[in-house]
């Protein structure tokens, strides 16, 4: 981000803003695709984290860290909203969406492997999100979900196990 644009979104400029959320949008859309399944939810955190951004940026002292904290926003909101939703459960037994067969839809090449992590569960999904996509460490996982770090290493493990079948899944039926 530039540093003109920083400090006249600072200054509310209105101009300023919808440059910001031009540039930043698609990319955080995506992020909170990976954590919510739903569109509409995943707009809805984007418009709470820009809202956010715009009106906490005061507390941002280095705009070269913009990105990064702003990021952290979008990941916090994608969070708490998966919260409201339904307590936040985490189980290896937890039941996940069966892969569709490749006639039906076709997840490979134009989708993508990002793709496949909507048929993980959710609570699953979301820390295999913060680990290898986000790059938190277990400890801080745990604490940012109330849960041991044991239970986040297993559930990443579990998630690149699964996706590993997903993937051999989807060569076999391609």
């Amino acid at each position: 981000m530039e540093h003109d644009i920083y400090i006249r979104c600072r200054n509310k400029d209105r101009n300023a803003q919808r440059k910001l959320y031009e540039e930043y949008a698609g990319r955080f859309f995506a992020t909170c695709k990976r954590y919510l399944k739903n569109d509409e939810d995943a707009e809805e955190v984007l418009a709470d984290s820009f809202y956010l951004i715009f009106t906490k940026l005061e507390q941002l002292k280095d705009f070269q860290v913009f990105d990064a904290w702003a990021k952290k926003i979008v990941v916090n909101q994608c969070l708490q909203k998966l919260r409201k939703k339904q307590p936040f459960s985490i189980s290896i037994e937890e039941n996940f969406v069966d892969l569709p067969d490749s006639e039906s839809e076709n997840v490979s090449e134009e989708r993508g492997i990002l793709s496949l992590l909507n048929f993980l569960p959710e609570g699953c999904r979301t820390i295999f999100n913060l680990f290898a996509m986000e790059g938190y460490p277990h400890k801080e996982i745990a604490q940012m979900l109330s849960i041991s770090e044991g239970t986040s290493k297993s559930q990443v493990n579990f998630a690149r196990k699964k996706l590993q079948e997903f993937v051999k899944l989807q060569t076999i039926n391609s």
